[in-house]
């Protein structure tokens, strides 16, 4: 995995404009609050924000990365969520200060000579940058673009008038759902898939890729969900190796929240396994892994607390 660079880096940022571009979806564009240039970052890069309800919530780079001065993103208001995108919505005005953390990359954008972009929804919002740099290069590309309607769909309209039929959307209201067997060409080891969106797309789009010959290293999704457990949770144990202690984990509890209810703190951000804050090196023990982010290599030391769990007997941490 690509390193991170500036993962660490804390920001304080101002919303310096704020716009809606969807139904139930607003742009924000945040700069440094001192005035300073923002750090560097690469396509497929997300920042986390520290809200003021008190959450910590990752959201996707969605604008040109040669730009200093400003960091674009893109929120979907989601009343059935957590709560972050509610706050985000009702308070984030322009002239607002908040906390940043990153930028973090764990959807790595790379060189290819032709790429697919698909995007589901406000999954959109990491392919954006991709996509103007697949085209800037003068490779081959194509998006397609589902969601529920033309106007629930961010930067549909902007797409279509800059890059013309090499955008094909699809509102589901007008064309039906979105298609993946007929989205997938052949393999092509000169291709590269990008595919961000909600759950059931994704799911798809990697089931059908795999009966095509498709494999993880040529069709790259985001998620926003952890995958699905493979069976009813159990209690177990945990022991942090830097202090001996021992923690239940109980059958309806996260490592991460044991861990915490026992005093001990650790960074995490979407709590859902895609982001790979709360990582943590596993020094022993078998580990049922439920994130969406870390590949083999990771998955081989280390573990997500918010989702993952003991696949059998106890584990210890390094922590």
């Amino acid at each position: 995995m690509t390193a991170r660079a500036g993962e660490d880096l804390e920001l304080d940022l101002v919303v310096a404009h704020r716009r809606t571009v969807a139904q139930g979806v607003v742009e924000l564009r945040l700069r440094d609050a001192r005035g300073e240039p923002l750090p560097r970052w690469s396509p497929g890069a997300h920042v986390d924000l520290h809200l003021g309800d008190g959450s910590r919530r990752q959201y996707s780079l969605c604008g040109d990365p040669r730009e200093r001065g400003t960091w674009r993103i893109a929120v979907l208001r989601e009343d059935g969520g957590r709560g972050g995108s509610r706050w985000v919505h009702e308070h984030l005005a322009a002239g607002a200060r908040l906390r940043a953390v990153g930028p973090r990359n764990r959807f790595v954008f790379e060189p290819a000579e032709e790429y697919l972009f698909v995007g589901g929804g406000i999954g959109i919002t990491p392919l954006l940058p991709m996509i103007d740099a697949a085209h800037r290069e003068q490779a081959r590309w194509q998006l397609v673009y589902g969601g529920r309607s033309r106007a629930t769909m961010a930067f549909a309209g902007e797409l279509a008038d800059r890059y013309g039929d090499r955008v094909r959307l699809v509102p589901e209201d007008e064309l039906g759902r979105l298609d993946v067997t007929s989205v997938l060409p052949e393999p092509d080891e000169r291709t590269l898939v990008y595919c961000c969106g909600p759950a059931g797309l994704l799911t798809a789009l990697t089931d059908h890729g795999r009966t095509r010959g498709w494999d993880g290293a040529d069709l790259r999704v985001e998620r926003f969900t952890a995958a699905a457990a493979s069976g009813p949770d159990r209690a177990f144990v945990v022991e942090l190796a830097r202090s001996g202690r021992r923690i239940t984990v109980g059958a309806g509890e996260s490592v991460l929240a044991a861990i915490r209810r026992a005093g001990v703190e650790v960074a995490s951000s979407c709590e859902q396994g895609t982001c790979g804050t709360c990582t943590t090196r596993v020094r022993t023990g078998s580990v049922e892994h439920r994130d969406t982010v870390l590949d083999e290599q990771e998955r081989a030391t280390s573990m997500t607390l918010c989702v993952s769990r003991a696949a059998e007997g106890a584990l210890v941490l390094d922590l």
